[in-house]
């Protein structure tokens, strides 16, 4: 029985010691990640001259892509105020209210709720910011200042505080 321990012993080791060098060149094959590959751009030849490798296309186009887009920025941000004076607004343009901005949806419905009971029409935009979900009840848009004017006062007379947003002429 040891005898045949020890022949199944030295066969093992004859395979793996045979086995050995073609696992070191598979080793030797696995690509290199492109980041590494810049760091050894450069190869020594035997005379111990620097040699450059082979240009290669980049992996990535949107290097040479990105720098060709222009972001237009509009110069004007919208005029966003609370709207806590009762003073009449005069100045025309395109104007929306904002009574609310919740992050549950049933506390936007049940503003919105209000708002029919006291006869204003309004809507729930939905609104996704840094990954974060809120539902802004918004009534409007409206040109008119005098309906507006009449629904700024209805909802201060409700105690509903709004934002006056001047979206533009």
């Amino acid at each position: 029985m040891v005898f045949g321990l020890a022949i199944g012993l030295s066969v093992a080791l004859a395979i793996y010691v045979n086995d050995r060098p073609q696992l070191a060149q598979k080793v030797a094959q696995v690509p290199q990640p492109a980041s590494m590959r810049a760091a050894s751009e450069t190869a020594v030849d035997n005379n111990g001259e620097v040699a450059a490798e082979d240009e290669t296309e980049p992996r990535f186009a949107f290097y040479d892509m990105l720098p060709k887009f222009e972001v237009v920025i509009p110069e004007q941000e919208p005029d966003v105020s609370a709207d806590i004076e009762p003073k009449a607004i005069e100045q025309p343009g395109t104007y929306v209210l904002q009574a609310g901005s919740f992050s549950a949806y049933n506390d936007a419905d049940r503003r919105r709720a209000q708002l029919a009971l006291h006869g204003i029409e309004s809507r729930i935009q939905r609104v996704s910011i840094d990954d974060k979900t809120y539902h802004r009840v918004r009534i409007g848009p409206t040109r008119d200042l005098e309906k507006l004017n009449l629904l700024r006062s209805r909802l201060r007379a409700a105690s509903i505080d709004v934002l006056r947003i001047r979206l533009g002429d």
